[in-house]
Protein backbone atom coordinates (compact mmCIF):
# COMPACT_ATOMS: atom_id res chain seq x y z
CA UNK A 1 0.00 0.00 0.00
CA UNK A 2 2.83 2.34 0.90
CA UNK A 3 4.46 1.74 -2.49
CA UNK A 4 1.18 2.43 -4.29
CA UNK A 5 0.76 5.78 -2.51
CA UNK A 6 4.37 6.63 -3.24
CA UNK A 7 3.90 5.82 -6.92
CA UNK A 8 0.74 7.95 -7.07
CA UNK A 9 2.44 10.86 -5.29
CA UNK A 10 5.45 10.92 -7.59
CA UNK A 11 3.23 10.41 -10.63
CA UNK A 12 1.09 13.41 -9.71
CA UNK A 13 4.20 15.42 -8.92
CA UNK A 14 5.71 14.69 -12.33
CA UNK A 15 2.44 15.62 -14.03
CA UNK A 16 2.29 18.92 -12.15
CA UNK A 17 5.87 19.75 -13.07
CA UNK A 18 5.28 18.85 -16.71
CA UNK A 19 2.21 21.05 -16.74
CA UNK A 20 4.08 24.16 -15.61
CA UNK A 21 4.73 26.86 -18.17
CA UNK A 22 8.31 27.05 -19.38
CA UNK A 23 8.54 30.76 -18.75
CA UNK A 24 11.69 32.02 -17.07
CA UNK A 25 12.88 35.48 -16.01
CA UNK A 26 14.96 37.12 -18.72
CA UNK A 27 18.71 37.37 -18.07
CA UNK A 28 20.34 40.76 -17.66
CA UNK A 29 21.47 42.45 -20.88
CA UNK A 30 24.33 44.92 -20.47
CA UNK A 31 24.94 45.70 -24.12
CA UNK A 32 23.46 48.44 -26.28
CA UNK A 33 19.81 48.19 -27.25
CA UNK A 34 18.01 50.41 -29.76
CA UNK A 35 14.28 50.85 -30.37
CA UNK A 36 13.90 52.75 -33.64
CA UNK A 37 11.07 54.42 -35.57
CA UNK A 38 9.02 54.61 -32.39
CA UNK A 39 6.02 56.71 -31.45
CA UNK A 40 7.05 57.32 -27.85
CA UNK A 41 4.48 58.26 -25.22
CA UNK A 42 6.82 59.68 -22.60
CA UNK A 43 4.34 59.45 -19.72
CA UNK A 44 4.48 63.13 -18.77
CA UNK A 45 2.12 64.31 -21.51
CA UNK A 46 4.62 64.40 -24.38
CA UNK A 47 4.41 62.27 -27.53
CA UNK A 48 7.56 61.93 -29.68
CA UNK A 49 7.08 60.60 -33.21
CA UNK A 50 9.72 58.71 -35.18
CA UNK A 51 12.41 58.71 -32.54
CA UNK A 52 15.04 56.17 -31.47
CA UNK A 53 15.56 55.03 -27.89
CA UNK A 54 19.08 54.04 -26.86
CA UNK A 55 19.36 51.73 -23.84
CA UNK A 56 22.59 50.88 -22.06
CA UNK A 57 22.97 48.67 -19.00
CA UNK A 58 19.21 48.51 -18.47
CA UNK A 59 18.88 52.31 -18.41
CA UNK A 60 17.55 54.74 -21.00
CA UNK A 61 20.60 56.55 -22.36
CA UNK A 62 19.13 58.80 -25.09
CA UNK A 63 15.88 59.49 -26.94
CA UNK A 64 16.29 61.42 -30.18
CA UNK A 65 15.58 61.49 -33.90
CA UNK A 66 18.25 60.24 -36.30
CA UNK A 67 20.28 58.69 -33.48
CA UNK A 68 23.26 56.85 -35.05
CA UNK A 69 23.17 53.06 -34.46
CA UNK A 70 26.47 51.12 -34.41
CA UNK A 71 26.73 48.14 -36.72
CA UNK A 72 28.25 45.61 -34.28
CA UNK A 73 27.30 44.10 -30.91
CA UNK A 74 23.93 45.77 -30.58
CA UNK A 75 20.29 44.69 -30.53
CA UNK A 76 17.91 46.70 -32.70
CA UNK A 77 14.11 46.54 -32.73
CA UNK A 78 12.32 48.35 -35.54
CA UNK A 79 8.85 49.25 -34.21
CA UNK A 80 7.66 51.38 -37.10
CA UNK A 81 3.92 51.97 -36.89
CA UNK A 82 3.80 50.90 -33.25
CA UNK A 83 3.57 52.80 -29.96
CA UNK A 84 6.03 52.67 -27.06
CA UNK A 85 4.67 53.31 -23.56
CA UNK A 86 6.20 53.32 -20.08
CA UNK A 87 5.48 50.07 -18.26
CA UNK A 88 2.10 50.38 -16.56
CA UNK A 89 1.99 50.35 -12.76
CA UNK A 90 -0.70 48.61 -10.71
CA UNK A 91 -0.60 50.82 -7.63
CA UNK A 92 -2.28 48.59 -5.04
CA UNK A 93 -3.07 44.88 -5.31
CA UNK A 94 -2.83 41.47 -3.68
CA UNK A 95 -0.86 40.17 -6.67
CA UNK A 96 1.28 37.20 -5.65
CA UNK A 97 -0.50 36.98 -2.30
CA UNK A 98 -3.66 35.30 -3.62
CA UNK A 99 -3.72 32.71 -6.38
CA UNK A 100 -7.31 31.40 -6.31
CA UNK A 101 -9.77 33.53 -4.36
CA UNK A 102 -11.96 30.58 -3.47
CA UNK A 103 -9.10 28.40 -2.20
CA UNK A 104 -8.05 29.50 1.26
CA UNK A 105 -4.67 27.73 1.13
CA UNK A 106 -3.58 30.00 -1.75
CA UNK A 107 -4.38 33.24 0.14
CA UNK A 108 -1.69 34.92 2.24
CA UNK A 109 -2.74 38.55 2.47
CA UNK A 110 -4.75 38.87 5.70
CA UNK A 111 -3.14 38.54 9.14
CA UNK A 112 -5.10 38.08 12.37
CA UNK A 113 -5.27 41.01 14.79
CA UNK A 114 -5.98 44.74 14.54
CA UNK A 115 -2.43 46.16 14.62
CA UNK A 116 0.09 44.41 12.36
CA UNK A 117 2.47 47.13 11.14
CA UNK A 118 5.45 44.74 11.23
CA UNK A 119 3.87 42.40 8.64
CA UNK A 120 5.83 42.63 5.36
CA UNK A 121 3.83 41.69 2.27
CA UNK A 122 6.99 41.28 0.18
CA UNK A 123 8.10 38.07 1.95
CA UNK A 124 4.78 36.39 1.06
CA UNK A 125 4.96 37.43 -2.60
CA UNK A 126 4.82 34.44 -4.94
CA UNK A 127 6.82 35.31 -8.05
CA UNK A 128 5.55 32.11 -9.74
CA UNK A 129 1.90 33.15 -9.66
CA UNK A 130 0.14 32.47 -12.97
CA UNK A 131 -1.67 35.80 -12.62
CA UNK A 132 1.57 37.77 -13.06
CA UNK A 133 2.14 36.81 -16.70
CA UNK A 134 -1.43 37.75 -17.65
CA UNK A 135 -0.75 41.27 -16.36
CA UNK A 136 2.49 41.55 -18.31
CA UNK A 137 0.57 40.72 -21.48
CA UNK A 138 -1.57 43.78 -20.79
CA UNK A 139 1.42 46.09 -20.33
CA UNK A 140 1.69 46.02 -16.52
CA UNK A 141 5.33 45.68 -15.48
CA UNK A 142 5.29 46.88 -11.86
CA UNK A 143 2.84 46.45 -9.01
CA UNK A 144 2.30 47.51 -5.43
CA UNK A 145 1.80 44.40 -3.27
CA UNK A 146 -0.48 45.32 -0.39
CA UNK A 147 -1.49 43.50 2.81
CA UNK A 148 -5.07 43.64 4.02
CA UNK A 149 -7.04 43.08 7.22
CA UNK A 150 -7.21 44.67 10.66
CA UNK A 151 -6.80 48.37 11.30
CA UNK A 152 -3.09 48.56 10.41
CA UNK A 153 -2.32 45.81 7.91
CA UNK A 154 1.45 46.11 7.48
CA UNK A 155 3.87 47.34 4.84
CA UNK A 156 3.44 47.21 1.08
CA UNK A 157 6.24 46.88 -1.47
CA UNK A 158 6.66 47.62 -5.16
CA UNK A 159 7.72 44.63 -7.26
CA UNK A 160 8.81 44.20 -10.86
CA UNK A 161 7.02 41.37 -12.63
CA UNK A 162 9.89 39.29 -13.99
CA UNK A 163 11.70 37.62 -11.12
CA UNK A 164 12.82 34.25 -9.74
CA UNK A 165 11.74 35.03 -6.16
CA UNK A 166 10.59 37.83 -3.90
CA UNK A 167 14.14 39.05 -3.30
CA UNK A 168 14.65 39.51 -7.06
CA UNK A 169 11.22 41.07 -7.45
CA UNK A 170 11.68 43.82 -4.87
CA UNK A 171 11.76 47.18 -6.66
CA UNK A 172 11.08 49.30 -3.59
CA UNK A 173 10.47 47.16 -0.50
CA UNK A 174 8.41 48.50 2.40
CA UNK A 175 7.49 51.76 0.74
CA UNK A 176 4.36 52.34 2.83
CA UNK A 177 2.20 51.32 5.78
CA UNK A 178 -1.46 50.50 5.10
CA UNK A 179 -4.29 51.56 7.37
CA UNK A 180 -7.93 50.56 6.95
CA UNK A 181 -10.19 53.39 8.04
CA UNK A 182 -13.14 52.09 10.09
CA UNK A 183 -16.62 52.46 8.64
CA UNK A 184 -17.91 55.85 9.82
CA UNK A 185 -21.28 55.63 8.08
CA UNK A 186 -24.32 53.74 9.33
CA UNK A 187 -25.09 51.19 6.63
CA UNK A 188 -27.79 48.85 8.00
CA UNK A 189 -27.46 45.26 6.81
CA UNK A 190 -30.86 43.60 6.36
CA UNK A 191 -29.20 40.18 6.24
CA UNK A 192 -27.82 40.43 9.76
CA UNK A 193 -24.14 40.07 8.87
CA UNK A 194 -22.25 38.96 11.98
CA UNK A 195 -19.25 41.04 10.89
CA UNK A 196 -21.40 44.16 11.34
CA UNK A 197 -22.36 43.98 15.06
CA UNK A 198 -25.27 45.96 16.50
CA UNK A 199 -24.74 49.41 18.00
CA UNK A 200 -23.72 52.82 16.74
CA UNK A 201 -21.20 52.25 13.92
CA UNK A 202 -19.98 55.85 14.08
CA UNK A 203 -19.21 55.60 17.80
CA UNK A 204 -17.52 52.24 17.30
CA UNK A 205 -15.52 53.59 14.35
CA UNK A 206 -14.35 56.69 16.26
CA UNK A 207 -13.22 54.48 19.12
CA UNK A 208 -11.06 52.58 16.64
CA UNK A 209 -9.72 55.85 15.24
CA UNK A 210 -8.75 56.91 18.78
CA UNK A 211 -6.91 53.60 19.23
CA UNK A 212 -4.98 54.18 16.01
CA UNK A 213 -4.08 57.73 17.00
CA UNK A 214 -2.87 56.51 20.39
CA UNK A 215 -0.69 53.93 18.64
CA UNK A 216 0.87 56.54 16.33
CA UNK A 217 1.48 58.97 19.21
CA UNK A 218 3.39 56.27 21.06
CA UNK A 219 5.21 55.25 17.87
CA UNK A 220 6.24 58.85 17.19
CA UNK A 221 7.61 59.24 20.70
CA UNK A 222 9.50 55.97 20.23
CA UNK A 223 10.88 57.11 16.85
CA UNK A 224 12.39 60.27 18.32
CA UNK A 225 13.69 58.59 21.48
CA UNK A 226 17.53 58.55 21.36
CA UNK A 227 17.80 55.07 22.91
CA UNK A 228 15.37 52.28 23.76
CA UNK A 229 15.37 50.03 26.80
CA UNK A 230 13.84 47.35 24.58
CA UNK A 231 12.96 47.02 20.90
CA UNK A 232 9.32 47.31 19.93
CA UNK A 233 8.87 45.69 16.51
CA UNK A 234 5.54 47.43 15.82
CA UNK A 235 6.96 50.87 16.51
CA UNK A 236 10.13 50.07 14.58
CA UNK A 237 8.01 49.13 11.54
CA UNK A 238 6.44 52.61 11.29
CA UNK A 239 9.54 54.73 11.97
CA UNK A 240 9.70 55.63 8.29
CA UNK A 241 6.36 57.44 8.51
CA UNK A 242 7.89 60.13 10.71
CA UNK A 243 11.00 60.78 8.61
CA UNK A 244 8.89 60.46 5.43
CA UNK A 245 10.85 57.55 3.99
CA UNK A 246 7.48 55.77 4.00
CA UNK A 247 3.93 56.88 3.23
CA UNK A 248 0.72 56.12 5.09
CA UNK A 249 -1.80 54.57 2.68
CA UNK A 250 -5.28 55.06 4.13
CA UNK A 251 -8.00 52.87 2.63
CA UNK A 252 -11.16 54.99 2.68
CA UNK A 253 -14.01 55.90 0.36
CA UNK A 254 -16.49 58.13 2.23
CA UNK A 255 -15.82 61.83 2.82
CA UNK A 256 -16.12 61.43 6.59
CA UNK A 257 -13.43 58.76 6.57
CA UNK A 258 -11.11 60.77 4.32
CA UNK A 259 -11.43 63.78 6.63
CA UNK A 260 -10.00 61.65 9.42
CA UNK A 261 -7.10 60.78 7.09
CA UNK A 262 -6.48 64.52 6.57
CA UNK A 263 -6.43 64.89 10.35
CA UNK A 264 -3.78 62.14 10.57
CA UNK A 265 -1.66 64.05 8.06
CA UNK A 266 -1.91 67.28 10.05
CA UNK A 267 -1.32 65.78 13.50
CA UNK A 268 1.58 63.46 12.66
CA UNK A 269 3.15 65.21 9.67
CA UNK A 270 2.95 62.08 7.53
CA UNK A 271 2.75 61.77 3.76
CA UNK A 272 -0.78 60.39 3.36
CA UNK A 273 -2.28 58.66 0.31
CA UNK A 274 -5.99 57.83 0.06
CA UNK A 275 -6.66 54.39 -1.44
CA UNK A 276 -10.18 53.97 -2.77
CA UNK A 277 -11.32 57.58 -2.68
CA UNK A 278 -14.61 57.09 -4.50
CA UNK A 279 -15.94 60.34 -2.94
CA UNK A 280 -12.64 62.21 -3.19
CA UNK A 281 -14.08 64.54 -5.83
CA UNK A 282 -16.19 66.16 -3.10
CA UNK A 283 -13.14 67.35 -1.11
CA UNK A 284 -10.61 67.72 -3.93
CA UNK A 285 -9.51 71.28 -2.92
CA UNK A 286 -8.90 70.10 0.67
CA UNK A 287 -6.82 67.16 -0.54
CA UNK A 288 -4.80 69.48 -2.78
CA UNK A 289 -4.23 71.94 0.08
CA UNK A 290 -2.85 69.14 2.27
CA UNK A 291 -0.77 67.45 -0.49
CA UNK A 292 -2.74 64.22 -0.17
CA UNK A 293 -2.64 61.93 -3.20
CA UNK A 294 -5.38 59.50 -4.23
CA UNK A 295 -5.32 55.99 -5.70
CA UNK A 296 -8.74 55.40 -7.29
CA UNK A 297 -9.32 51.70 -6.71
CA UNK A 298 -11.93 50.67 -9.25
CA UNK A 299 -13.60 52.93 -11.80
CA UNK A 300 -15.77 50.28 -13.46
CA UNK A 301 -18.22 50.25 -10.56
CA UNK A 302 -21.29 51.99 -9.19
CA UNK A 303 -20.87 55.19 -7.15
CA UNK A 304 -20.68 54.97 -3.36
CA UNK A 305 -23.68 57.24 -2.70
CA UNK A 306 -27.06 56.34 -4.16
CA UNK A 307 -27.76 59.96 -5.17
CA UNK A 308 -24.53 60.37 -7.16
CA UNK A 309 -24.54 60.26 -10.96
CA UNK A 310 -24.30 56.68 -12.15
CA UNK A 311 -21.19 57.61 -14.17
CA UNK A 312 -19.54 59.50 -11.28
CA UNK A 313 -16.64 56.99 -10.99
CA UNK A 314 -15.78 57.71 -14.64
CA UNK A 315 -15.79 61.49 -14.06
CA UNK A 316 -13.83 61.55 -10.79
CA UNK A 317 -10.32 61.45 -12.40
CA UNK A 318 -11.04 64.56 -14.49
CA UNK A 319 -12.36 66.38 -11.42
CA UNK A 320 -9.22 65.53 -9.43
CA UNK A 321 -7.06 66.58 -12.39
CA UNK A 322 -8.83 69.93 -12.57
CA UNK A 323 -8.30 70.49 -8.84
CA UNK A 324 -4.59 69.69 -9.14
CA UNK A 325 -4.71 66.57 -6.96
CA UNK A 326 -2.04 63.96 -7.61
CA UNK A 327 -3.92 60.75 -8.38
CA UNK A 328 -3.43 57.32 -9.90
CA UNK A 329 -5.95 54.97 -11.46
CA UNK A 330 -5.97 51.38 -10.23
CA UNK A 331 -7.82 48.15 -10.99
CA UNK A 332 -8.43 46.50 -7.63
CA UNK A 333 -10.99 43.90 -8.64
CA UNK A 334 -11.16 40.29 -7.49
CA UNK A 335 -12.36 39.18 -10.92
CA UNK A 336 -10.11 41.03 -13.37
CA UNK A 337 -7.09 40.82 -11.02
CA UNK A 338 -5.71 44.07 -12.45
CA UNK A 339 -5.83 43.18 -16.15
CA UNK A 340 -8.20 46.06 -16.96
CA UNK A 341 -5.90 48.77 -15.61
CA UNK A 342 -5.27 50.40 -18.99
CA UNK A 343 -8.95 50.22 -19.91
CA UNK A 344 -9.98 51.91 -16.65
CA UNK A 345 -7.70 54.74 -17.70
CA UNK A 346 -9.25 54.64 -21.18
CA UNK A 347 -12.68 55.16 -19.64
CA UNK A 348 -11.35 58.21 -17.79
CA UNK A 349 -10.10 59.53 -21.14
CA UNK A 350 -13.67 59.35 -22.43
CA UNK A 351 -14.92 61.37 -19.43
CA UNK A 352 -12.74 64.46 -19.34
CA UNK A 353 -9.07 63.47 -19.27
CA UNK A 354 -6.88 63.65 -22.33
CA UNK A 355 -5.35 60.33 -23.37
CA UNK A 356 -1.90 61.40 -22.20
CA UNK A 357 -3.30 62.49 -18.81
CA UNK A 358 -5.03 59.12 -18.49
CA UNK A 359 -1.76 57.36 -19.37
CA UNK A 360 0.07 59.44 -16.79
CA UNK A 361 -2.42 58.25 -14.15
CA UNK A 362 -1.19 54.66 -14.60
CA UNK A 363 2.50 55.45 -15.14
CA UNK A 364 4.23 58.59 -13.85
CA UNK A 365 1.56 59.58 -11.31
CA UNK A 366 1.54 56.06 -9.90
CA UNK A 367 5.34 56.12 -9.70
CA UNK A 368 5.27 59.43 -7.83
CA UNK A 369 2.74 58.13 -5.33
CA UNK A 370 4.70 54.91 -4.74
CA UNK A 371 8.00 56.76 -4.42
CA UNK A 372 9.71 55.30 -7.50
CA UNK A 373 9.45 58.22 -9.95
CA UNK A 374 13.22 58.71 -9.88
CA UNK A 375 13.61 55.27 -11.49
CA UNK A 376 10.53 54.65 -13.62
CA UNK A 377 7.09 55.90 -14.67
CA UNK A 378 8.23 57.83 -17.73
CA UNK A 379 10.60 57.32 -20.65
CA UNK A 380 13.44 59.70 -19.85
CA UNK A 381 17.25 59.41 -19.92
CA UNK A 382 18.61 58.00 -16.67
CA UNK A 383 15.55 55.97 -15.81
CA UNK A 384 15.15 52.19 -15.96
CA UNK A 385 14.17 50.87 -19.39
CA UNK A 386 10.72 49.67 -18.33
CA UNK A 387 8.46 49.96 -21.36
CA UNK A 388 6.05 48.11 -23.62
CA UNK A 389 5.45 48.14 -27.37
CA UNK A 390 1.84 48.07 -28.57
CA UNK A 391 0.39 47.76 -32.05
CA UNK A 392 -2.29 50.32 -31.19
CA UNK A 393 -3.64 52.55 -28.45
CA UNK A 394 -2.88 50.83 -25.14
CA UNK A 395 -5.93 52.45 -23.51
CA UNK A 396 -8.32 50.92 -26.05
CA UNK A 397 -9.03 47.20 -25.68
CA UNK A 398 -9.87 46.98 -29.40
CA UNK A 399 -6.38 47.96 -30.51
CA UNK A 400 -4.13 47.25 -27.53
CA UNK A 401 -1.89 44.34 -28.54
CA UNK A 402 1.37 44.19 -26.60
CA UNK A 403 4.12 42.76 -28.83
CA UNK A 404 7.21 43.36 -26.67
CA UNK A 405 7.88 44.31 -23.07
CA UNK A 406 11.15 45.27 -21.39
CA UNK A 407 11.94 45.41 -17.68
CA UNK A 408 15.24 47.12 -16.87
CA UNK A 409 16.27 46.58 -20.48
CA UNK A 410 15.48 42.84 -20.44
CA UNK A 411 13.15 41.54 -23.16
CA UNK A 412 10.66 39.47 -21.18
CA UNK A 413 8.58 36.49 -22.27
CA UNK A 414 4.93 37.39 -22.84
CA UNK A 415 3.67 33.82 -22.71
CA UNK A 416 0.86 33.35 -20.18
CA UNK A 417 -1.72 30.76 -19.16
CA UNK A 418 -4.51 32.45 -21.12
CA UNK A 419 -2.53 32.42 -24.36
CA UNK A 420 -1.57 28.79 -23.84
CA UNK A 421 -5.19 27.76 -23.31
CA UNK A 422 -6.16 29.75 -26.39
CA UNK A 423 -3.60 27.82 -28.45
CA UNK A 424 -4.66 24.51 -26.89
CA UNK A 425 -8.29 24.85 -27.88
CA UNK A 426 -7.49 26.22 -31.32
CA UNK A 427 -5.79 22.88 -31.94
CA UNK A 428 -8.61 20.89 -30.39
CA UNK A 429 -11.25 22.45 -32.64
CA UNK A 430 -9.02 22.62 -35.72
CA UNK A 431 -8.96 26.41 -35.74
CA UNK A 432 -5.24 26.48 -36.37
Amino acid sequence: MKNIFGFLFYGLLSLSVAAQETVYPAPAYNGLLFIKNAVVHVGDGQVLDGVTIMIKGGKIEKIAKDLPIPMDDVKVFDVKGKHVYPGLILSSSVLGLVEVNAVRATADFNELGEFNPSIRSIVAYNSDSKVINTLRSNGILLAGVTPQGGLISGSSSVVQLDAWNWEDAGYKPDNGIHLNMPDLINRPNPFGDASNPPGDPLKRGMEQVDKMKAFFREAKAYAFEPAHASTNLKYEAVKGLFNKSQKLFVHADAVREMLVAVDFSKEFGMDVVIVGGSESFQIAPLLKANNIAVILSQMHSLPTATDDDVDQPYKTPAMLQQAGVLFAINDEDGQTRGRNLAFNAGTAAAYGLTKEQALQAITLNAARILGIADRTGSLEPGKDANFVVSEGDILDMRSSVITQAFIQGRLIDLTDKHKQLNERYKHKYSLK
